[in-house]
């Protein structure tokens, strides 16, 4: 391996013992000298230790695994972000994996145009049925507030974790915000976004495995988060950007209007229409919501 490497690949885990090494093994069954690969256990209590011990053992070197105490998912990424010594980071979930033969075509294209900050790929969704679905990566505009509009408010830039690669320096200006522990790469989709070059890469960088007991499903979660998340989105933003912020804040209102309504807290969800209204009272037009709330409000 290489004093400096092109690309470092991170893996933050918790409690992930029984598919870290997948996603371990289809990093370094393709990996070059330019390429190396951190993993970060964040405090698990299953059985990761051991898989440690085998990875190690088996990959020599080539593993690179550190241990914390339970921080959180961002903890777990900007720790990895401080290790990596690569101009390039790719953050790969634990239960997820690289698509096969992939990084070789990455790293010529990165070296090629070394100063994009953030580069977009698609990536093969598998349902828990064995179910595949592609998802190509979406064109991106040259403009950094038309770049947040449709990331942030009109759903047509769609990003995750191992179908991007980020510029380290970007994470480093802009670390994942360790109070939140739902959302959290909402902020620094946002922020890596708008802060420069965008390309799109023509293949599938990686498979995600979807399963509905991740984080990214449990409404709780998102409900405990609240309108914090607007504040963090827009917080290291420059002042150019920050027009949308109300018609964002009033987006997450609609959404936590609805989560709340599903979990049967009317009370919230009432509150959260009406702040969706303060914000932005365009939000009536918004139909499946007004019908919602119309219905909420007559008691049916």
């Amino acid at each position: 391996m290489s004093a400096k490497p092109l690309l470092s690949v991170v893996i933050p885990s918790y409690n992930y013992a029984g598919v870290l090494p997948r996603a371990v093994e289809s990093v370094l069954a393709q990996a070059t000298p330019e390429v190396e690969l951190w993993v970060v256990d964040d405090g698990s209590t299953d059985g990761t230790p051991a898989v440690f011990a085998a990875l190690s053992q088996r990959y020599g070197d080539a593993f690179q695994g550190v241990r914390q105490a339970n921080a959180g998912p961002s903890a777990a990424r900007n720790n990895g972000v401080q290790l990596a010594q690569g101009r390039y980071v790719l953050l790969l979930d634990a239960d997820d994996e690289l698509a096969p033969g992939v990084l070789p075509d990455l790293c010529a294209r990165l070296r090629q145009q070394p100063d994009v900050g953030l580069w977009l790929a698609g990536h093969v969704a598998v349902q828990p049925d064995g179910r595949e679905r592609g998802h190509p990566a979406n064109t991106v505009p040259g403009e950094p507030l038309r770049r947040l509009k449709d990331y942030l408010l009109d759903k047509k830039i769609a990003l995750s974790h191992g179908a991007c690669v980020f510029q380290r320096e970007l994470l480093l200006e802009r670390p994942y915000p360790e109070h939140l522990r739902h959302s959290e790469d909402i902020p620094v989709f946002a922020y890596c976004l708008t802060q420069g070059e965008v390309e799109v890469l023509d293949l599938m960088l990686a498979r995600i495995h979807k399963h509905p007991g991740s984080l990214r499903h449990n409404a709780e979660a998102a409900r405990k988060v609240g309108l914090d998340l607007v504040d963090e989105v827009f917080r290291k933003l420059p002042a150019a950007l920050q027009s949308l912020k109300s018609a964002y804040r009033a987006q997450r209102c609609l959404s936590l209007f609805r989560t709340c309504l599903l979990a049967g807290d009317r009370d919230s969800a009432r509150n959260y229409y009406c702040e969706a209204l303060g914000a932005d009272w365009r939000v009536l037009f918004k139909l499946s919501y007004s019908r919602k709330a119309l219905r909420l409000w007559l008691g049916r």
